[in-house]
Parts: structure tokens; sequence; C-alpha cells
């Protein structure tokens, strides 16, 4: 009799999203007159230059320090803060209209979206320390700045301060609220494209945090199942531009998605999903058509090559659904957003990789839908299957470009450590375009090149290919793999996920992902 695992394993039931309701707004009040708890400026190496006098030569920070008696730079310079990036300095002060004052350092130069980014980190973390109810942000250097530019900095503020300042306690069981409410971002302008801008950065932001639940989420909880009911719960949200359609496992049979279907069907009690979200723009035609393809796996043991040893990581495994994770977030935010133009199909192979008595083996054959036949040589490359027969899906549904996030290798995280993902694409014009938006996302990519020549590696003495190839450019074969899926007249580009999608210092998710997609897609958009 087959055992029944609860889908509930531990009685464990998570409490609320901890999501933060934090209010944006750009206001054009004087530092001096703003009234609140905390009034954070950013500055760089130059601003906090002094005098012989010891006073700072920039002129907010002279202005402010002029009220506070010399204070910030009296302390600036005990505590040797020069403006280099990570440093921060808080004060307590009294007889103004804000309790405390901050100065964050953004090193020699401040331009890119990542800085910013990491800025609104930074200022987070101080005010989720002081308890801070409301928060200011300035720039000591905002008169340098081009005005077009203004929108763009705030945004990338915002979604490092809710990025920052989230924590998810859903499973703690005497969870603390976050208890900022409110953020002026002073000194940028106040104008209808800095209003657009900041909501903009709320959607990515609620994104970006539904994401990082899914991910925390551990197995025993995100089971493929319940993946698709919260995928199911976000078309039901947004009805108008959503729809989703969740296929099981006799249907997955009739689709003939056998890659898939070997890492799935006979090895675990929590049944495969296979996912299809689509959005549609509100009105208008659509001129592009674009897939975005997760890896779903919600929890990977390795299957027969199980993962074993102190750096196996298998218990992190839960967030081997960051592709997923990813894709979905990016659906949250798009839905809000809802961009004309624009057809997209949101597409995820989900399953777990676990280990049973009819589970798959090294050396087993799986044949994908298009009917191509891969000898497994390592059943713990199980995210590639199911991307296959997903890659296969998608290009049927006539998309005109794709791209895949998968958790995929441990090759790319040696290659480019644990804050870049890896790009690969054949295809030029794609990937200027995703890595322009990664920039103006402030996420991190590095396009590695696809080197048809190791394909030979992958090849099999008894089927069409093999699943993985030697240890040696490990990231490289696997988008190799991957392209064997991908129609020659669809643009396609693979993006290794596997070390960005986790922090490994708080052990929490990141969210990686979502920000660049959006960028992306709106870039499609009309």
């Amino acid at each position: 009799m087959a055992i029944r695992i609860p889908p509930t394993l531990g009685l464990t039931r998570p409490g609320p999203s901890n999501a933060p309701k934090i209010t944006f707004a750009a206001k054009d009040t004087d530092v001096l007159e703003w009234n609140g708890d905390l009034l954070a400026v950013g500055v760089t190496e130059k601003d906090v230059v002094k005098d012989d006098n010891n006073n700072f030569t920039n002129s907010l920070l002279k202005k402010l320090d002029a009220v506070l008696g010399g204070l910030l730079a009296e302390a600036s310079s005990e505590e040797d803060f020069s403006g280099k990036s990570g440093q921060a300095i808080v004060l307590r002060v009294s007889g103004l209209s804000f309790k405390r004052v901050g100065l964050f350092g953004l090193g020699q130069s401040a331009y890119s979206a990542a800085a910013f980014v990491g800025l609104g980190e930074a200022i987070a973390a101080a005010a989720q320390a002081s308890r801070a109810v409301s928060l200011a942000v300035a720039l000591a250097f905002s008169a340098d700045l081009s005005d077009e530019s203004k929108p763009d900095i705030a945004s990338s503020i915002a979604i490092g301060i809710v990025n920052g300042i989230f924590d998810d306690n859903r499973y703690r069981s005497n969870p603390k609220a976050t208890v900022l409410q409110s953020v002026d971002v002073l000194g940028l302008g106040s104008g209808a494209a800095m209003i657009k801008k900041l909501k903009y950065a709320q959607y990515v932001s609620s994104g970006i945090v539904f994401v990082r639940e899914l991910v925390n989420s551990p197995a025993n909880i995100l089971t493929p199942g319940q993946l698709a009911a919260e995928v199911l719960n976000i078309a039901r949200n947004y009805s108008d531009v959503l729809s989703a359609r969740i296929f099981n496992e006799d249907e997955i049979i009739e689709m003939k998605m056998g890659s898939y279907l070997g890492v799935t069907a006979a090895a675990t009690a929590n049944p495969p999903k296979f996912i299809h979200l689509c959005y549609k723009p509100p009105s208008g035609c659509v001129s592009a058509k674009l897939g975005l393809v997760g890896k779903g796996i919600t929890f990977d043991s390795g299957g027969y090559n199980l993962k074993t040893g102190a750096n196996s990581n298998i218990e992190t495994m839960k967030n081997d659904m960051g592709g997923a994770g990813a894709i979905f977030g990016a659906a949250k935010a798009i839905a809000e957003i809802k961009p004309l133009g624009v057809e997209i199909h949101f597409v995820v192979a989900a399953c777990e990789n676990m280990i049973s008595a009819t589970g798959m083996r090294p050396s087993d054959i799986v044949t994908a839908a298009n009917g191509k036949t891969i000898e497994v040589n390592n059943t713990d490359a199980e995210g590639r299957l199911c991307l296959a027969d997903a890659l296969i899906y998608t290009c049927k549904l006539g998309v005109d470009k794709i791209i895949d996030l998968a958790t995929l290798t441990g090759a790319c995280i040696i290659a480019l450590g644990p804050s870049v993902a890896g790009a690969f694409t054949p295809n030029e014009e794609l990937a200027s375009e995703v890595l322009s938006a990664a920039e103006r996302s402030g996420e991190k990519l590095w396009r590695l090149p696809i080197e048809e020549s190791y394909w030979d590696s992958m090849k099999s003495g008894v089927a069409d290919m093999l699943n993985t190839g030697p240890s040696q450019g490990g990231a490289i074969t696997a988008a190799l793999f991957l392209k064997q899926f991908v129609d020659e007249n669809v643009q396609w580009m693979h993006l290794d996920i596997a070390g960005p999608v986790w922090n490994t210092k708080k052990s929490i998710a990141t969210g990686f992902g979502v920000s660049t997609l959006v960028e992306w897609v709106l870039k499609n958009a009309s």
C-alpha cells in the first residue's frame, strides 16, 4: 500500500504574508523642513570632502550640518566615514523636525541602478534598526543629476527599500511586523513622471516579495500542487489580463512530455503540475508574443545521484524553483502595469526530484515531446529535462522570443560567483535587449558563450544525447542541451540564476530576475 504523505508534513501552517505596505511620495520639501523619524542622505566620497576647518563643502551637507552645530562633520571624522560604498552613519538628534539623520555611502560615484538599489537596502536596514515609521531620502548630489535620470533613480531606491525592509516571518512563532509606513523622496522632483515611476517601483517590489515568499517556503508547504494554486490565485486576482491552465499527470502523458515525466511521474507522492499562465493586454492589438519559462523543481534531492556531503547544499534545494518564482513574480507586476501590444506566456513544468523504487535511474532513456531521446547519465541534472518539454510547448504557442530562467548549474556559480547570473543566447538582438534591461534594473548578468564544439561531449552511444557532459564548461553544455528543444525561428536566451537567486549569508531568497524581466517586457511593449 502506498504511503500517504500529508500535504503539510510536520503540521506547519504558514502565517499571513508580511509584505511591506509602504506609501512612496516624491516631494519638493526642503530637508530641514521635513518632519519624520529618519532623514537618510545618500553621499559619494566627493560629497563628504571637508575644508581646512572640518566643514563639509557639499552645499546640502553644509546646510544640514549648520543646524546640527557641526555634529555630522565631527561624527563622520571620528568614525572614519568617507562615503565608501556600504558605509553608514546614523545619529539621534534633538530640536529638529526629524529624530534621526544618516549618511549612506555610495562610493566614488553613483550612476548605476545597482548602486541605488543597494542604497535603498542600506537605508532600509537603518530604518528597521531604529523602528522608523516615516523615512525621507535625499541625495547630496541631486543638483548634478539630469532631470531624465531622476525618476529611474527614485524607482531603484524605492525597490531597494522594499527589498531591504521585507522580513519573511510567516514561519516564526512570534513574528514582528514591519513598522515603516511612508517614504518621501526629496529633491528629485515631484512631477507626473516621478509619480508614475514610484508606482512602477511598488508593482515590481510586490512581485519581488511574492517570489521571495515562494522560494523561502519549504518543500513540505510549497509542493507542485501548491505552486499551481498560487498561480491560479494570481490569475483570479488579475482576471482582466491573466488566465491560467494547469495540466495534471494524465494530460502531461497525452502531450508526450516524457523528459519531464521521467523526473517526476514515479518517484514522488506529490504529482507534477504543468502550469501555463497567459497575459493578454486589456486593449489593442498584439505586436509581440513572448515566452517566459521557469525551472520549477520544488525540491531537488538529486534522485539516485543523491546530493550528499557538506557541500551538496541539499538543505537549500527548496530554491530550485527560483526560476519559476521569478517568472510568476514578473507576471504579478506585469498584471499591475498592464503593458499594451504584448502577449506573454509564462510556462513551468513543476515537480519534485525524489527517490523511490520506481524513480528514474542513471542510464534510463526518456523521450521528449519533440521525439528526441535522452540518456540520463545523471539524475541530478533533472531541471533541464523538465525545461526541455516546457520549451517545446512554449515554442508551439507561436512566440517570437523566449527567456528561460533556471537554477541550473553549480558550474555557473563557480564561473561568476554568487551575485551574477549567466546569460546564454545565439541571438545578438535579444542579448542586447536583455542585458540592457538588466542594467536598467540593477540586476547583474554576464553573457557567456555557447561553444558549439562542446556538444560533442553530450553525445550518447545509445540515444540522441546525454543530459550532462564533463564538469568543465558545465554551464555551457547545459545551455547547449536546452538549445536542442528551441525552434530555430524563435529568439531564445537561457539565464542560469543558480547564484543570485539565494542569499547564502542570510539563507533567504532574493527575488532575482523579476526586475529584469519586467523591464524586458516593457521594452517589447508598444
